[in-house]
């Protein structure tokens, strides 16, 4: 198997395909830190997941989808992680975690952040940047309001899903854990 996820035997895989294979695939196999040094690079990830894992004494995910579960159970809790360290730096309680851009149309990572946050997640929209910019156009020539207003127009006119934690916090307190910095074998 190539080590190119979005590779299969016969060219490209779909993006729809490697999510479903991940929803299969056990879960909390492997949790790695997304902000580890091995990670920040472009290049071959899924090659720098497994030497991670086998150097760090963790499973080694195996196959495409057991790959893609590992990055978005490390990417939910590094979510956890920053959103109550952000809380506790601006010294108020977040109430929910609204998702934009292209991670929003990824309904496993949407799930998997509601339940590691224990927070509901509002997912969308995914052209954020582009509304973003026409909204700013338009606020400068008169068109719409202040951001109040323009985020009420965004509500009204955008797709928003919406995803509630399944409260099995305990699973995920024991994930975040495994993001903690661990000795490197040398």
């Amino acid at each position: 198997m190539p080590t190119h996820l979005g590779q299969g035997e016969g060219g490209p895989v779909p993006l729809s395909s490697l999510l479903a294979e991940a929803a299969r695939s056990a879960p909390f196999v492997s949790v790695v830190d997304p902000d580890a040094p091995e990670f920040l690079a472009p290049g071959d990830m899924p090659a720098r997941i497994g030497d991670f894992c086998a150097r760090t004494g963790r499973p080694v995910p195996e196959g495409r989808g057991a790959v893609v579960r590992c990055i978005l159970e490390s990417l939910a809790p590094a979510h956890r992680r920053t959103l109550r360290r952000a809380s506790e730096l601006a010294g108020r309680d977040i109430t929910h975690v609204h998702l934009v851009g292209g991670g929003s149309r990824n309904d496993l990572l949407c799930r998997l952040t509601a339940d590691a946050t224990g927070l509901p997640v509002v997912a969308g929209p995914a052209e954020a940047t582009a509304l973003g910019n026409i909204l700013v156009r338009a606020r400068a020539a008169g068109l719409v309001g202040d951001l109040p207003a323009m985020r009420r127009l965004v509500a009204s006119t955008q797709l928003l899903r919406h995803y509630a934690p399944r409260g099995d916090g305990a699973a995920w307190d024991a994930a975040a854990t495994r993001l903690d910095p661990v000795p490197r074998n040398s």
